[in-house]
């Protein structure tokens, strides 16, 4: 173990890899608390510039009844939440709940439909969402299960920035959560997205019972892809009433803080965002992920189903933190080009 740390000490000086073994990433995991956090802290101002965060927004287009199983989710038709399904939302309100996030300061505009995968008849109503939201200025990703080679050409077609499809843990615990589709049907949708040309949105959830070696094989699969996803959400398990993952003990919150790190150090070019269950933490662990290298958030009062800190909770922890929101023109930037301490722009790797 000592000697593959030592070899991680000089992480910040190589380029970025793909090729990360199990060994390496618990021994990031591993690490001191401090020491981790500084590594992190290191790599994510090689790349970002330190003090603004990306604010997103996620709409659900369309809720509950979904065919698939997974055990964190309120709006599986398999569970009973008390979720009732509704129908896809209509386009023209679509594009004006994305101006008035817009308006909130939102960059990027997020719309997720609880599908296996979806119907042929509702692609012209999800392609015009995606052309309308494009139309407002605005960065669009959109997340709708499996996809076919039709649904993916036409969404590349209308424009699409990202696609988000979670590969939500590691291969070996993947079965313990979702058994309806498998783990490489996740890795496959990916690789068919960004075959396509479109950026990739991919992370997990962690608090669903899994051990600190889950969490590490999970960023292991996510960074040794051909090509790291652009955003890495890193979703703090809400355990939800009527899911089988209702009674799930709590995450520890510097573990929760060590998977944000580890993410930065593995994924040092990506967004890493904090997503699912802020209203859970505290300001101080809030404060510990944004140092941990998590550069993202998605703003407004629901989050899918769930509730989500509100835009005035957000604005009184960035004044706290002197943290700003990322503007459009800088987040392309960032995406282009690494970003030194001093600000100006290089093409050193990490």
């Amino acid at each position: 173990m000592a000697s593959t740390v030592t070899k991680l000490d000089t992480a910040a000086n190589q380029p970025v890899r793909h090729n990360w073994t199990r060994a390496e990433a618990l021994a990031l995991y591993d690490l001191p608390f401090m020491d981790l956090l500084f590594r992190a802290q290191t790599v994510h101002r090689q790349n970002f510039d330190a003090n603004a965060v990306q604010m997103s927004r996620l709409l659900s287009i369309k809720t509950g009844g979904c065919a698939e199983d997974c055990g964190y989710c309120s709006q599986s038709a398999h569970h009973e939440s008390g979720l009732k399904a509704s129908k896809l939302m209509e386009v023209q309100r679509v594009i004006a709940e994305a101006k008035k996030a817009k308006d909130a300061g939102a960059t990027r505009y997020c719309m997720g439909a609880a599908w296996r995968s979806p119907k042929s008849r509702d692609m012209d109503a999800v392609v015009a969402m995606v052309e309308g939201v494009k139309a407002l200025g605005m960065e669009t990703c959109m997340t709708l299960g499996m996809l076919s080679d039709d649904d993916i050409a036409r969404l590349s077609g209308a424009g699409l920035d990202y696609y988000n499809h979670n590969v939500d843990t590691s291969e070996a615990y993947y079965s313990k959560v979702i058994t309806t589709r498998t783990y490489a049907d996740r890795l496959d949708t990916l690789a068919r997205v960004r075959d396509a040309g479109m950026k990739v949105c991919s992370g997990g959830i962690v608090g669903m019972g899994e051990g600190p070696q889950d969490r590490a094989d999970m960023l292991m699969t996510l960074a040794n892809l051909d090509e790291h996803p652009e955003s890495v959400p890193i979703n703090m398990l809400i355990a939800i009433t009527g899911t089988p993952l209702e009674n799930a003990e709590k995450i520890d919150a510097i573990d929760f803080v060590r998977t944000i790190a580890v993410a930065r150090i593995m994924m040092p070019r990506s967004f890493v965002r904090l997503s699912a269950g802020r209203t859970e933490m505290s300001d101080e662990t809030q404060a510990l992920c944004f140092f941990a290298g998590a550069n993202s958030i998605f703003v407004g009062g629901t989050l899918l189903t769930a509730e989500n800190p509100g835009e005035d909770s957000d604005s009184r922890l960035f004044a706290k933190l002197g943290l700003k929101p990322l503007e459009l023109e800088a987040q392309s930037s960032c995406e282009r080009e690494p970003v030194t301490p001093a600000g100006r722009q290089d093409a050193r790797s990490t």
